[in-house]
């Protein structure tokens, strides 16, 4: 059984197809056979009444002698003729080599006669010859030289059959090939989609009525709500981020303003300064947001410039230094200057920082985190690693999905989910990969790789 389900469906079909085939030549070889057996006997048998019946015609008596024709020595169809007188006595013919002579003649009747190891049908015939009287005439032939006709047939058929069994294979997994080609391409498809993440493609098989092509049209018609509905999501998704922004920049606005003001008591401005706090972070979530909703969408436009990666990698570590520092975090940076690539600077930015920031969040309280950029002739390298909480291996594939946090009780309040999704997507669009490698309690390495420019 489990190894019935490691079968690919068209071996099971060939296989199947093959066996099926195999089994009804195999039952009409046996039928074959059966009839072959019998008819061979048959004829045999009729040849040997024939024989004797036309030897009736080859002896004449004339002049006081009996003449016979040559014909009657001649071995034909493999009957022996002999021809004797009333008293046995034999007058013409041929008799097969050890044959026992003294075999009782029985006239008009065909029968089995064992002659030593041999086997012969002997045919036994009273003739009247005109001026003579009556003769007797005796057909013999070997049943072994029929038998053997039938295995010679026997032996051809073991030769014919394992040659019928390949064909019928060959065949069989040609027309499953053809029969399961359009689930292979349903498959491609489907499997490409998850890949690219492209639900705009279509399986098209075209006209068809039979089951495959109505689940391929099946297909279709979910990817078509399943896009629409993705359509809907997004815009929805873009709009609401869209919409919040000013009421967001308002509220922050409004903080400032109360901030500047000298009048306000310390617990108040500690209330305020809370709402800032938490506005800020909310802003740069929507702001995320609406990124990646609109390179969901293909709107989000890159400014693509040549841009030096060790400035802004430096930049914003210097930043993250400030951050760490609160938590008593160590940050060592070891980054090889001059490294060039082709970006979007804002982007770019964002990516470091996202980075960074998630190190310091999950950091534990006097740790570390190393920063690592180097270049080599046709690869850019960058290491972000840090000896924190880590992550579980069961949490560690989800780290890219939108909203998703494996320790949301100590990645801080401000996190939103988003940072590690907004990298995994400036990274693709800037032609490089990123691997994330951690283990709970120890600690998590990122890993960027670009293509060096030019």
């Amino acid at each position: 059984m489990a190894y019935g389900k490691k079968l690919s469906l068209k071996a099971k079909l060939t296989l199947l197809y093959t066996t099926l085939m195999a089994a009804v030549v195999c039952a009409a070889l046996v039928l074959l056979f059966s009839v072959s057996n019998q008819e061979i006997l048959s004829t045999v048998q009729r040849k040997l009444r024939d024989r004797v019946a036309e030897a009736t015609e080859d002896v004449t008596y004339r002049n006081r002698d009996l003449h016979f024709d040559s014909d009657l020595m001649e071995l034909k169809d493999n009957v022996y003729l002999s021809l004797y007188d009333t008293n046995g006595v034999l007058l013409y013919g041929k008799i097969p080599y050890g044959f026992d002579q003294t075999t009782q003649f029985q006239d008009g009747n065909l029968r089995e006669v064992a002659s030593g190891n041999v086997r012969y049908y002997v045919m036994d015939m009273s003739s009247l010859v005109d001026g003579y009287g009556d003769i007797l005439i005796r057909g013999i032939t070997s049943v072994a030289e029929a038998e053997g006709n039938f295995k010679a047939i026997l032996r051809a058929a073991f030769i014919v059959f394992p040659l019928i069994v390949v064909f019928a294979a060959l065949l069989g997994y040609g027309m499953t090939k053809r029969t399961l080609a359009p689930v292979k391409k349903i498959t491609e498809t489907v499997q490409d989609i998850r890949r690219k993440s492209d639900f705009s493609r279509r399986i098209h098989l075209g006209e068809g009525k039979d089951e495959i092509y109505t689940l391929a049209a099946t297909f279709d018609g979910m990817l078509d709500q399943v896009e629409s509905s993705i359509q809907r999501e997004q815009q929805f998704t873009s709009d609401v981020s869209h919409e919040l922004r000013t009421p967001i920049a308002v509220i922050l606005m409004q903080c400032d303003a109360l901030l500047e003001r000298k009048d306000l008591d310390s617990q108040i401005r500690e209330e305020i300064g809370v709402i800032q706090k938490k506005t800020a972070a909310l802003s740069q979530m929507v702001s995320q947001l609406l990124i990646l909703s609109r390179a969901d969408q293909g709107r989000e436009k890159l400014v693509m410039e040549q841009q030096d990666l060790s400035e802004l990698l430096e930049i914003t570590s210097e930043e993250a230094k400030e951050r760490a520092a609160e938590k008593n975090i160590a940050v060592y940076t070891d980054i090889q200057p001059n490294v060039m690539k082709k970006g979007d600077e804002t982007l770019l930015i964002r990516m470091w920082m996202n980075l960074l920031n998630n190190a310091v969040s999950y950091g534990k309280e006097g740790g570390h985190i190393w920063i690592h950029l180097s270049q080599t002739a046709d690869c850019i390298t960058a290491v972000i690693r840090d000896d924190g909480i880590g992550i579980g291996k069961e949490d560690l594939p989800r780290i890219w999905d939108r909203f998703y946090q494996a320790d949301p009780s100590r990645s801080g309040s401000e996190s939103s989910g988003l940072g590690l999704s907004m990298v995994q997507w400036i990274v693709k669009v800037h032609g490089g990969t990123i691997q994330a490698d951690s283990e709970l309690g120890t600690g998590t390495i990122f890993t960027i790789r670009f293509p060096a420019d030019g």
